[in-house]
């Protein structure tokens, strides 16, 4: 029995090895693959601008090497045009390593002998190295270059490109390629936008994304108007389906509200005073049916930005933000109250 139990353990602890050595490798992929796209994108939108003499890019990317490369390699570079304007032959250094750097979207083996033909006399001992930052560089290396200063210069590990820089991330440690992933979200993803703070609409969008909406189950709290007049009275008609759809509903976010309510006070009025003032602003500028999906669709965008959003499918975003305006519709958080027109034609 004891031999039986032992194999027994000895077999579940070399699956779960086995499933831990599964999950590293696609954790290493994952992250591997997050930086091949970052730094290709970059790439390739330096050579197409450029062709379009499009140059901000270019002169960006001196800063984004620099940092990147500091991360990457340990390297302690800085720039030199903050030390001295238009330096020839070399864009960074790093006094500590003895290395320097140019940095260029031309790659080219006169390009590099130019670099190097430069008054680099000060640099005595120091490494050079030539980073290509879009163009691929491979063909560079087999050359042999004019060094009439004497620089440390291999061709073959010293002339680096997106290519090489991505091998060096293939090797290295999970931990590592997770802290490169993430410095190049940082510097290049587009989509970051301003994701630094949680809202409680996000919140309440992650609550409504675990319930099932098609159970059939109709609302079962009244609505204190009639809804076609409310409709009619506010210019609704596209909208009109929307509403139609997602009335029912009204008793699903009623509960979530109390659910919600029970973390902490207001937090339902924090989301029902955030739909309200989102469609304060949006109706100094639209009205009708404009108005209501614009109001949509400004919420979407505050949850997409919201620190605390879990990702889902936009047209499942879509989907409960309706759900949730529909609700501020019938609770009149957001437009006209049909009986508060009426009292006030009166």
């Amino acid at each position: 029995m004891k031999m039986a139990y032992r194999c027994s353990r000895e077999l579940s602890s070399t699956k779960k090895t086995a499933e831990n050595l599964e999950t590293m490798g696609m954790e290493r992929s994952k992250y591997w693959d997050l930086c091949e796209y970052r730094l290709s994108v970059l790439c390739t939108r330096i050579e197409v601008r450029g062709k379009l003499n499009i140059l901000n890019f270019h002169n960006h990317s001196e800063n984004f090497y620099l940092h990147f490369l500091n991360e990457l390699y340990g390297y302690k570079l800085t720039n030199m045009n903050e030390v001295q304007q238009n330096v020839e032959g070399i864009d960074l250094v790093d006094k500590e390593n003895k290395i320097v750097i140019q940095v260029s979207s031309t790659a080219t083996k006169s390009k590099i002998n130019s670099a190097l033909a430069k008054d680099l006399s000060s640099y005595k001992d120091y490494s050079f190295k030539f980073v290509s930052i879009c163009k691929d560089a491979s063909s560079l290396r087999a050359n042999s270059y004019e060094n009439p200063h004497n620089l440390i210069f291999n061709p073959a590990k010293d002339i680096l490109d997106v290519p090489s820089l991505l091998s060096k991330i293939q090797g290295l440690k999970i931990v590592e390629q997770q802290a490169i992933s993430r410095f190049l979200e940082d510097e290049l993803d587009p989509n970051i936008r301003e994701r630094f703070t949680e809202t409680n609409l996000a919140a309440v969008i992650n609550l409504i994304a675990n319930e099932d909406l098609t159970d059939g189950y109709a609302a079962d709290r009244p609505i204190p108007f009639n809804v076609d007049t409310k409709l009619e009275v506010n210019n609704l008609e596209s909208a009109a389906m929307i509403i139609e759809d997602y009335k029912t509903h009204h008793h699903r976010v009623a509960r979530i509200y109390e659910e919600f309510d029970t973390a902490g006070k207001n937090k339902s009025n924090s989301v029902l005073h955030a739909l309200r003032t989102i469609y304060a602003k949006l109706s100094t500028k639209f009205s009708g049916d404009e108005l209501f999906f614009n109001v949509v669709e400004q919420v979407i965008q505050r949850i997409q930005n919201s620190a605390n959003f879990i990702e889902i499918p936009l047209d499942e975003l879509e989907q409960y933000v309706n759900v949730l305006s529909v609700d501020a519709f019938i609770r009149c958080k957001i437009f006209k109250n049909p009986n508060e027109v009426k009292c006030a034609a009166s």
